[in-house]
């Protein structure tokens, strides 16, 4: 029967991580029976001053100390009764029924922003002539009287007065004027006067 020692260096190389493994374990053990052997806990300020508090004059400490107090398993009742004292105070949603979830708030509504660009031309200006009537020949065609504060015009259809106004259309109550300076019509109504 073989026992695995043909192949040296394996054997030595497990030989060593056992010897690595007892002195780990060793220390593990070694290092809790000295804190499970201290009867009294140190203080805050032995267990920062090197030498002192440990059990063992000349050892240093070192990383954080757990006290005593902190790994007592007595059970604390005034903690539980502080946590007794707090009350839940939840939305009122029931998690057990299938509710649909509460609508989300509704933000206040923002002033639209009008895209910037070149402001909408001005409406052209009113065309500022007057109608007062017209008169029916029986050779000539349909004349109108227009008025543009004192001055008096006679006009017949298509042609041009006050070099800016040409008459489109005269009927019985009205008469359309366009303006050949903007291409604006209107339409002036029969006046009284």
């Amino acid at each position: 029967m073989k026992l695995g020692t043909e192949n040296k260096t394996k054997t030595a190389m497990a030989a060593g991580l056992l010897v690595v493994a007892a002195v780990v374990l060793y220390q593990w053990l070694h290092g809790s029976a000295d804190t499970a052997a201290s009867p009294t806990a140190p203080t805050a300020t032995a267990a920062h001053q090197p030498g002192k508090g440990s059990g063992k004059p000349g050892r240093k400490t070192t990383g954080p100390v757990m006290l005593a107090q902190s790994l007592d398993p007595t059970l604390r009742l005034d903690l539980l009764k502080t946590s007794e004292e707090v009350t839940y105070q939840g939305s009122g949603r029931d998690i057990f029924q299938n509710q649909p979830d509460p609508p989300p708030p509704v933000p206040a509504p923002v002033a639209q922003v009008m895209p910037s660009g070149p402001p909408p031309p001005p409406p052209p200006p009113p065309i500022p002539l007057k109608f007062y009537g017209f008169s029916n020949n029986k050779t000539g065609p349909k004349q109108v009287f227009l008025s543009k504060g004192d001055d008096i015009f006679i006009a017949i259809e298509g042609q041009i007065i006050d070099r800016r106004y040409r008459i489109v259309k005269i009927g019985p109550n009205s008469v359309e004027v366009e303006d050949v300076l903007t291409n604006n019509r209107q339409t002036l109504p029969l006046t009284a006067g």
